[in-house]
């Protein structure tokens, strides 16, 4: 039977203590290699989205003031 310290109250959050994590070094090593890599991809569509808002922006202020570009 639970204690009835630990059981979860109808609409109230679980408390959770994490004492300690454990990891070892070249799967952590692993993980991060994993997630630079996967860093790429995702800073070109990064580059792109924001190249393609510039370059509204430049047109609609080349609209405004003609010209004004070279």
């Amino acid at each position: 039977m639970e204690n009835p310290e630990f059981q979860e109250k109808e609409g109230l959050p679980r408390r959770v203590i994490l004492a300690g994590l454990e990891i070892p070094f070249w799967d952590l090593v692993w993980f991060m290699v994993k997630f630079a890599l996967a860093s790429i991809p995702a800073m070109l569509i990064l580059y792109l989205f924001f190249l393609a808002i510039g370059m509204l922006f430049a047109g609609c202020g080349n609209l405004v003031m003609p010209g004004s570009m070279p």
